[in-house]
């Protein structure tokens, strides 16, 4: 069975309170309804204590979080693919201050 369902036109548009962040940490959090997505800037300036601004959080359905997960695994490997594998290995005890280049 042949479905010539054409997809809509998606227009995307800025809200005025938009904004963009860098974050390295993101802690995950479920319920029933919803996933909870809390995005912040680790640092970590003793041995002994990691500091997280958190800045902010993003709630999705189930759904929507599934069909994330699926998109960010499909451009992981397409980055490998491009750029060569991600290794995820153990941080040393001090990160780095400041930008990362």
């Amino acid at each position: 069975m042949s479905q010539n369902n054409p997809q809509p036109e998606v227009i995307l548009v800025r809200s005025p309170d938009y904004r963009e962040g860098y974050a390295n940490s993101v802690q995950v959090q479920k319920s029933v309804w919803d996933f909870r997505l809390t995005f912040g800037t680790a640092y970590q300036e003793t041995a002994e204590q990691i500091t997280i601004n958190t800045f902010q959080t993003v709630y999705l359905s189930p759904q929507q979080a599934k069909a994330l997960c699926n998109v960010l695994g499909q451009n992981l490997v397409q980055y490998e693919q491009t750029f060569g594998q991600i290794a995820l290995e153990p941080r040393p005890p001090m990160m780095p201050q400041g930008p990362v280049h």
